[in-house]
């Protein structure tokens, strides 16, 4: 790589900085997509090992290795980074930068310190706030109308760097971990960019330290947390519907059986007709108190009711909710159970 002092400044002529990438999940895609397009060299890509998935468990390649694979770029998959020492591999690179962005890993100080600017985490929320594994979970579920994006320098700790870049991103009343992780992803890759050419006129990468008193933790979601409670309001279910959309997804128990909720929506209705189902025989949360032909079913919640407009049931493929009705696998006077399946 060459460079030129101009005024103090580094001047990059060409492929401006080598970069090695780490990501697994679609998530990660349109960060590295971004670069790929850019004039900054992808040196390698780190993801995860290939691991079993879907019904038949079959091992599939993750999306990152993919994209990657089909460009050329060289795809190193380790399966631990301290023992033996991976930064031994990534030594030949010689990177100005490793940026990770849902890695899954946790890398160790040899690799933090091997960068010549060191290493960007791109993390799905304004730090210190939702610092861990599922931000943008956390975040719908616990019923936010803000979050965001931060770009941070990292360090041993997690997510305890120095935040570089942010923005804040509103959650609509229709997001899922999808639709806003999507918008969080592709504001991540631009702030990146504006960073790199930062980088790129000052020759360091600095930024603010967190302050501590703000932060706050999304730890990994369970399978408990993924068990609907019908006693809660109907804003707090539709919120942790749309929080576990599309994984890990909400689930509730049926009888003996465990139906996964993919989509759910408020169930606005007159007056009368409001406390014609809140006062019918049998209706406690979780009951299903109507059928709505092209729609689906409606269920009591703690304070009024949900249409169910998109599960799946044990063993079959994911459903609207007038299927669910018109095949049979939800019934009026049915309930739904909030115990652990």
């Amino acid at each position: 790589m060459e460079s030129l002092p101009v005024k103090g400044k580094a001047f990059f002529k060409g492929k401006s900085m080598k970069i090695i990438f780490a990501g697994t999940p679609e998530f990660a895609l349109p960060v590295l997509e971004r670069l790929a397009e850019s004039r900054h060299e992808i040196a390698a890509v780190i993801t995860q090992p290939d691991k079993p998935s879907g019904r038949g468990q079959k091992v599939q390649e993750g999306p990152v290795k993919i994209f990657a694979r089909e460009r050329g770029i060289s795809v190193l998959q380790p399966e631990k980074l301290k023992k033996p020492p991976f930064v031994e591999v990534l030594k030949p690179y010689n990177p100005d930068l490793i940026i990770v962005i849902a890695y899954g890993k946790i890398l160790p100080k040899d690799m933090l310190e091997l960068p010549r600017y060191g290493c960007i985490n791109i993390h799905a929320s304004l730090l210190p706030r939702y610092r861990g594994a599922a931000p943008i979970n956390r975040a719908i579920i616990n019923e936010e109308k803000i979050t965001g994006v931060t770009l941070m320098k990292m360090a041993e700790t997690l997510d305890t760097g120095e935040i570089l870049m942010s923005e804040q991103v509103e959650i609509l009343d229709d997001d899922d971990v999808q639709s806003l992780g999507n918008m969080i992803s592709v504001l991540g890759a631009s702030l990146l960019m504006q960073l790199l050419d930062k980088i790129e006129a000052t020759g360091e990468l600095k930024g603010a330290p967190q302050d501590e008193s703000l932060a706050s933790y999304a730890s990994k979601l369970t399978p408990e947390d993924c068990i609907l409670d019908w006693t809660k309001t109907t804003h707090q279910i539709s919120c942790k519907v749309r929080g576990l959309c599309p994984k890990p997804v909400a689930m509730t128990r049926l009888g003996e059986k465990t139906l996964k909720i993919l989509r759910a929506d408020i169930y606005f209705t007159e007056e009368n007709e409001f406390s014609v189902l809140l006062n019918q025989k049998d209706s406690e949360p979780g009951s299903v108190v109507k059928l709505l032909k092209g729609t689906g079913p409606v269920v009591r919640t703690g304070d009024g009711f949900l249409i169910i407009l998109k599960a799946q049931p044990p063993g079959k493929n994911i459903m609207s909710g007038a299927d669910l009705v018109n095949g049979g696998y939800i019934k009026l006077s049915d309930r739904f159970q909030s115990t652990p399946p």
